[in-house]
Protein backbone atom coordinates (compact mmCIF):
# COMPACT_ATOMS: atom_id res chain seq x y z
CA UNK A 1 0.00 0.00 0.00
CA UNK A 2 0.84 3.87 -0.69
CA UNK A 3 2.21 5.06 3.09
CA UNK A 4 0.55 7.84 3.87
CA UNK A 5 3.48 10.18 5.29
CA UNK A 6 3.01 14.05 5.51
CA UNK A 7 6.38 14.03 4.05
CA UNK A 8 8.53 10.87 3.77
CA UNK A 9 9.50 8.41 5.64
CA UNK A 10 12.45 9.69 6.76
CA UNK A 11 11.42 12.80 7.72
CA UNK A 12 7.97 11.59 9.22
CA UNK A 13 9.45 8.99 11.42
CA UNK A 14 12.65 11.10 12.93
CA UNK A 15 10.70 13.89 13.75
CA UNK A 16 7.15 12.84 14.07
CA UNK A 17 6.77 9.57 14.65
CA UNK A 18 10.37 8.44 16.44
CA UNK A 19 10.24 10.82 19.88
CA UNK A 20 8.08 9.25 22.04
CA UNK A 21 9.99 5.91 21.07
CA UNK A 22 13.41 7.57 21.80
CA UNK A 23 12.27 8.99 24.68
CA UNK A 24 11.38 6.30 26.54
CA UNK A 25 14.12 4.23 25.41
CA UNK A 26 16.44 6.74 27.07
CA UNK A 27 14.38 6.70 29.96
CA UNK A 28 14.53 3.06 30.96
CA UNK A 29 18.34 2.68 29.77
CA UNK A 30 19.53 5.93 32.17
CA UNK A 31 16.99 6.53 34.80
CA UNK A 32 19.19 6.99 37.27
CA UNK A 33 21.11 10.01 35.17
CA UNK A 34 17.80 11.72 34.83
CA UNK A 35 17.43 11.51 38.44
CA UNK A 36 20.77 13.35 38.50
CA UNK A 37 19.64 16.06 35.42
CA UNK A 38 16.33 16.53 37.94
CA UNK A 39 18.57 17.27 40.86
CA UNK A 40 21.58 18.86 39.54
CA UNK A 41 20.79 20.46 36.20
CA UNK A 42 17.03 21.90 36.65
CA UNK A 43 17.80 25.08 35.06
CA UNK A 44 19.18 23.47 31.67
CA UNK A 45 16.15 20.65 31.78
CA UNK A 46 13.83 23.91 32.21
CA UNK A 47 15.62 26.04 29.42
CA UNK A 48 15.81 23.01 27.05
CA UNK A 49 12.75 20.72 27.92
CA UNK A 50 9.80 23.96 28.92
CA UNK A 51 10.98 26.91 26.54
CA UNK A 52 13.27 25.71 23.54
CA UNK A 53 10.48 23.01 22.78
CA UNK A 54 7.53 23.45 24.83
CA UNK A 55 7.25 27.36 24.58
CA UNK A 56 8.47 27.25 20.85
CA UNK A 57 6.26 24.95 19.97
CA UNK A 58 3.48 27.42 20.16
CA UNK A 59 5.22 29.70 18.39
CA UNK A 60 6.01 27.76 15.54
CA UNK A 61 1.98 28.41 15.03
CA UNK A 62 2.81 32.01 13.75
CA UNK A 63 4.06 30.36 10.62
CA UNK A 64 0.67 29.25 9.75
CA UNK A 65 -1.26 31.77 11.28
CA UNK A 66 0.07 35.53 11.61
CA UNK A 67 2.90 35.28 9.52
CA UNK A 68 0.85 34.41 6.80
CA UNK A 69 -0.58 37.50 5.29
CA UNK A 70 -3.48 36.16 3.00
CA UNK A 71 -4.62 34.04 6.14
CA UNK A 72 -4.62 37.14 8.08
CA UNK A 73 -7.11 38.82 5.51
CA UNK A 74 -9.10 35.67 5.27
CA UNK A 75 -10.25 35.30 8.51
CA UNK A 76 -9.92 38.60 10.85
CA UNK A 77 -12.18 38.05 13.00
CA UNK A 78 -10.78 34.72 13.68
CA UNK A 79 -7.05 35.88 14.49
CA UNK A 80 -7.87 39.38 15.67
CA UNK A 81 -10.84 37.71 18.35
CA UNK A 82 -9.12 34.80 19.40
CA UNK A 83 -6.20 36.87 21.11
CA UNK A 84 -8.99 39.15 22.65
CA UNK A 85 -10.74 36.51 23.55
CA UNK A 86 -8.12 34.44 25.27
CA UNK A 87 -7.03 37.73 27.64
CA UNK A 88 -10.92 38.47 28.58
CA UNK A 89 -11.25 34.92 29.31
CA UNK A 90 -8.45 34.93 31.00
CA UNK A 91 -9.24 37.85 33.08
CA UNK A 92 -12.44 36.33 34.12
CA UNK A 93 -11.15 33.04 35.77
CA UNK A 94 -8.36 34.82 37.10
CA UNK A 95 -11.10 36.57 39.36
CA UNK A 96 -12.54 33.28 40.76
CA UNK A 97 -8.83 32.82 41.82
CA UNK A 98 -5.33 31.54 40.93
CA UNK A 99 -6.36 27.96 40.85
CA UNK A 100 -9.49 28.12 39.25
CA UNK A 101 -7.18 29.94 36.23
CA UNK A 102 -4.91 27.28 36.35
CA UNK A 103 -6.61 24.73 36.48
CA UNK A 104 -9.39 25.61 33.48
CA UNK A 105 -6.11 26.66 31.66
CA UNK A 106 -4.77 22.84 32.53
CA UNK A 107 -8.09 21.38 31.09
CA UNK A 108 -7.58 23.36 28.06
CA UNK A 109 -4.18 21.89 27.72
CA UNK A 110 -4.94 18.90 28.39
CA UNK A 111 -7.83 18.60 25.24
CA UNK A 112 -5.07 20.46 22.95
CA UNK A 113 -3.04 17.28 23.69
CA UNK A 114 -5.61 14.64 23.26
CA UNK A 115 -6.77 16.21 19.65
CA UNK A 116 -3.19 16.37 18.64
CA UNK A 117 -2.53 12.81 18.63
CA UNK A 118 -5.88 12.22 16.95
CA UNK A 119 -5.58 14.60 14.79
CA UNK A 120 -2.00 13.40 13.21
CA UNK A 121 -3.94 9.61 13.53
CA UNK A 122 -6.18 10.90 11.03
CA UNK A 123 -3.67 12.63 8.48
CA UNK A 124 -2.30 8.68 8.77
CA UNK A 125 -5.75 7.47 8.32
CA UNK A 126 -6.56 9.63 5.46
CA UNK A 127 -6.03 7.19 2.57
CA UNK A 128 -8.61 4.29 4.35
CA UNK A 129 -12.31 3.92 4.19
CA UNK A 130 -14.39 5.38 6.99
CA UNK A 131 -15.26 1.55 8.47
CA UNK A 132 -15.45 -0.12 11.52
CA UNK A 133 -11.61 -0.61 11.67
CA UNK A 134 -11.16 3.08 11.59
CA UNK A 135 -13.30 3.75 14.20
CA UNK A 136 -11.46 1.02 15.99
CA UNK A 137 -8.45 3.75 15.52
CA UNK A 138 -10.56 6.40 16.61
CA UNK A 139 -11.39 4.66 20.13
CA UNK A 140 -7.70 3.69 20.68
CA UNK A 141 -6.63 7.08 19.87
CA UNK A 142 -8.52 8.55 22.53
CA UNK A 143 -8.69 5.83 25.33
CA UNK A 144 -4.54 5.76 24.90
CA UNK A 145 -4.95 9.73 26.01
CA UNK A 146 -7.69 9.80 27.76
CA UNK A 147 -7.34 7.15 30.57
CA UNK A 148 -3.85 8.35 31.88
CA UNK A 149 -5.01 11.71 32.61
CA UNK A 150 -8.30 10.18 33.93
CA UNK A 151 -6.11 8.44 35.88
CA UNK A 152 -3.89 11.00 36.99
CA UNK A 153 -6.94 12.95 38.39
CA UNK A 154 -8.00 10.04 41.14
CA UNK A 155 -4.22 9.20 41.98
CA UNK A 156 -1.66 11.48 43.47
CA UNK A 157 1.17 12.40 40.91
CA UNK A 158 4.73 13.64 41.43
CA UNK A 159 4.19 16.18 38.81
CA UNK A 160 1.95 19.01 37.80
CA UNK A 161 0.91 20.47 34.35
CA UNK A 162 1.27 23.68 35.61
CA UNK A 163 0.45 24.15 39.81
CA UNK A 164 0.15 21.90 42.58
CA UNK A 165 -3.81 20.67 42.83
CA UNK A 166 -4.79 21.81 39.69
CA UNK A 167 -6.90 18.73 39.42
CA UNK A 168 -8.47 18.61 42.99
CA UNK A 169 -11.75 19.49 41.46
CA UNK A 170 -11.81 15.35 41.22
CA UNK A 171 -10.61 14.06 44.04
CA UNK A 172 -14.47 14.24 45.35
CA UNK A 173 -15.73 11.75 42.55
CA UNK A 174 -15.70 8.11 43.07
CA UNK A 175 -12.72 5.80 42.23
CA UNK A 176 -13.51 5.22 38.73
CA UNK A 177 -9.81 4.07 37.97
CA UNK A 178 -10.43 0.21 38.55
CA UNK A 179 -13.07 0.15 36.16
CA UNK A 180 -11.44 2.75 33.34
CA UNK A 181 -8.00 0.53 33.71
CA UNK A 182 -10.08 -2.61 32.69
CA UNK A 183 -11.73 -1.12 30.00
CA UNK A 184 -8.13 0.45 29.06
CA UNK A 185 -6.62 -2.57 28.51
CA UNK A 186 -9.45 -3.83 26.72
CA UNK A 187 -9.61 -1.91 23.89
CA UNK A 188 -5.87 -1.90 23.43
CA UNK A 189 -6.37 -5.62 23.12
CA UNK A 190 -8.87 -5.14 20.36
CA UNK A 191 -6.77 -2.42 18.68
CA UNK A 192 -3.91 -4.82 18.92
CA UNK A 193 -5.84 -7.76 17.58
CA UNK A 194 -7.63 -6.15 14.85
CA UNK A 195 -4.32 -4.55 13.88
CA UNK A 196 -3.04 -7.94 13.58
CA UNK A 197 -6.21 -9.27 11.71
CA UNK A 198 -5.82 -6.65 8.90
CA UNK A 199 -2.00 -7.09 8.29
CA UNK A 200 -2.93 -11.22 7.83
CA UNK A 201 -5.88 -10.32 5.72
CA UNK A 202 -4.81 -7.40 3.47
CA UNK A 203 -0.95 -8.03 3.59
CA UNK A 204 -0.36 -4.42 4.15
CA UNK A 205 0.58 -2.28 7.27
CA UNK A 206 -0.48 1.50 7.52
CA UNK A 207 3.25 1.95 8.91
CA UNK A 208 2.67 5.42 10.47
CA UNK A 209 -0.78 5.01 11.76
CA UNK A 210 0.04 2.28 13.87
CA UNK A 211 3.60 3.94 15.18
CA UNK A 212 1.40 6.68 16.10
CA UNK A 213 -0.84 4.94 17.87
CA UNK A 214 1.79 3.24 19.74
CA UNK A 215 3.70 5.60 20.41
CA UNK A 216 1.04 7.41 21.90
CA UNK A 217 -0.03 4.49 24.26
CA UNK A 218 3.60 4.50 24.94
CA UNK A 219 4.23 7.72 26.30
CA UNK A 220 0.87 8.80 27.61
CA UNK A 221 1.00 5.45 29.77
CA UNK A 222 5.06 5.44 31.04
CA UNK A 223 4.82 9.03 31.17
CA UNK A 224 1.95 9.44 33.65
CA UNK A 225 0.66 6.03 34.78
CA UNK A 226 3.91 3.74 35.03
CA UNK A 227 6.19 6.62 36.06
CA UNK A 228 5.63 9.31 38.92
CA UNK A 229 8.47 11.07 38.24
CA UNK A 230 7.62 15.11 37.33
CA UNK A 231 11.43 14.76 34.58
CA UNK A 232 10.40 11.82 33.57
CA UNK A 233 6.56 13.19 32.71
CA UNK A 234 8.25 16.56 31.06
CA UNK A 235 10.43 14.49 28.98
CA UNK A 236 7.74 12.34 26.79
CA UNK A 237 4.99 14.75 27.28
CA UNK A 238 6.96 18.01 26.04
CA UNK A 239 8.64 16.42 23.15
CA UNK A 240 5.88 14.02 22.08
CA UNK A 241 3.71 16.64 21.41
CA UNK A 242 6.34 19.74 20.77
CA UNK A 243 8.49 18.39 18.35
CA UNK A 244 6.22 16.70 16.14
CA UNK A 245 3.85 20.35 16.22
CA UNK A 246 6.85 21.90 14.95
CA UNK A 247 7.40 19.83 12.46
CA UNK A 248 4.52 19.10 10.83
CA UNK A 249 4.18 23.12 10.98
CA UNK A 250 7.44 23.29 8.70
CA UNK A 251 6.67 20.36 6.51
CA UNK A 252 3.27 21.72 5.38
CA UNK A 253 3.70 25.44 5.23
CA UNK A 254 7.17 26.08 4.35
CA UNK A 255 9.16 22.89 2.73
CA UNK A 256 5.72 21.61 0.87
CA UNK A 257 4.77 25.34 -0.32
CA UNK A 258 6.23 26.84 -3.54
CA UNK A 259 8.41 29.86 -2.81
CA UNK A 260 5.71 31.70 -4.90
CA UNK A 261 3.07 31.30 -2.58
CA UNK A 262 5.44 31.59 0.68
CA UNK A 263 6.34 35.33 -0.61
CA UNK A 264 9.00 36.66 1.90
CA UNK A 265 8.45 33.62 3.98
CA UNK A 266 10.26 31.42 1.22
CA UNK A 267 13.79 32.36 3.23
CA UNK A 268 12.70 29.50 5.19
CA UNK A 269 12.85 26.98 2.65
CA UNK A 270 16.34 26.71 2.34
CA UNK A 271 18.82 24.61 4.73
CA UNK A 272 19.75 27.48 6.56
CA UNK A 273 16.36 28.96 6.42
CA UNK A 274 15.34 25.80 8.70
CA UNK A 275 18.16 27.05 10.88
CA UNK A 276 16.45 30.30 11.06
CA UNK A 277 12.86 29.00 11.48
CA UNK A 278 14.25 27.20 14.66
CA UNK A 279 16.17 30.46 15.70
CA UNK A 280 12.42 32.39 15.37
CA UNK A 281 10.72 30.21 17.57
CA UNK A 282 13.09 29.97 20.00
CA UNK A 283 13.75 33.66 20.73
CA UNK A 284 9.71 33.77 20.72
CA UNK A 285 10.33 31.35 23.40
CA UNK A 286 13.29 32.59 25.69
CA UNK A 287 11.35 36.21 25.51
CA UNK A 288 7.97 35.12 26.84
CA UNK A 289 9.40 32.85 29.47
CA UNK A 290 11.86 35.63 30.46
CA UNK A 291 8.87 37.83 31.09
CA UNK A 292 7.28 34.89 33.18
CA UNK A 293 10.25 34.86 35.48
CA UNK A 294 11.06 38.37 36.05
CA UNK A 295 7.34 38.94 36.36
CA UNK A 296 5.56 36.63 38.30
CA UNK A 297 7.58 32.99 38.82
CA UNK A 298 10.58 34.02 39.94
CA UNK A 299 12.42 30.65 40.27
CA UNK A 300 15.07 31.01 37.33
CA UNK A 301 15.59 34.65 36.88
CA UNK A 302 14.52 37.08 39.48
CA UNK A 303 14.84 41.63 39.48
CA UNK A 304 14.28 43.22 42.26
CA UNK A 305 11.02 44.52 42.70
CA UNK A 306 7.75 44.09 43.52
CA UNK A 307 3.83 43.91 41.66
CA UNK A 308 0.19 44.47 43.34
CA UNK A 309 -2.24 41.85 42.85
CA UNK A 310 -3.79 44.33 40.86
CA UNK A 311 -1.11 43.63 38.55
CA UNK A 312 -0.82 40.47 38.67
CA UNK A 313 -4.89 39.77 37.67
CA UNK A 314 -3.93 41.95 34.39
CA UNK A 315 -0.11 40.23 33.79
CA UNK A 316 -0.78 36.25 33.94
CA UNK A 317 -3.73 36.80 32.02
CA UNK A 318 -1.92 38.99 29.38
CA UNK A 319 1.23 36.45 29.68
CA UNK A 320 -1.21 33.40 28.92
CA UNK A 321 -2.54 35.09 25.83
CA UNK A 322 0.04 33.38 23.58
CA UNK A 323 -0.32 29.68 24.88
CA UNK A 324 -3.95 30.13 25.18
CA UNK A 325 -4.80 31.74 21.63
CA UNK A 326 -2.73 28.40 20.15
CA UNK A 327 -5.02 25.86 21.92
CA UNK A 328 -8.28 27.88 20.53
CA UNK A 329 -6.57 29.03 17.48
CA UNK A 330 -5.64 24.80 16.43
CA UNK A 331 -9.07 23.62 16.51
CA UNK A 332 -9.40 25.91 13.54
CA UNK A 333 -6.40 26.09 11.67
CA UNK A 334 -6.46 22.28 11.34
CA UNK A 335 -9.62 21.09 10.54
CA UNK A 336 -9.43 21.28 7.06
CA UNK A 337 -5.62 20.44 5.94
CA UNK A 338 -5.26 20.98 3.04
CA UNK A 339 -4.22 17.49 1.13
CA UNK A 340 -1.08 15.86 1.71
CA UNK A 341 0.67 13.97 -1.16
Amino acid sequence: MKQPWIHNAKTDGWFILSPPFVILLIILLFQKEIQGLENHYSFYTWLFLIVFVDVAHVYSTLFKTYFVKAEIQKRKLLYYGIPLLSWILGLILHQFGSLTFWSALALIAVFHFIRQQYGFMRIYARFEENNWSKKIDEVAIYSATIFPMLYWFKTPRAFNWFVENEFQWFHHIPNYVPFLKVLYFIILLVWMIKTVIGIIKTKQINLPKNALITGTYLSWYFGIVYFNNDLVFTFLNVISHGIPYVALVYIREIKQKESTQLNKLSIFKSTFGVFLFIVVILTFAFFEEFLWEILIWREHFSWNFKLSEFWFQLLIPLLVVPQLTHYLLDGFIWRRPNKVN
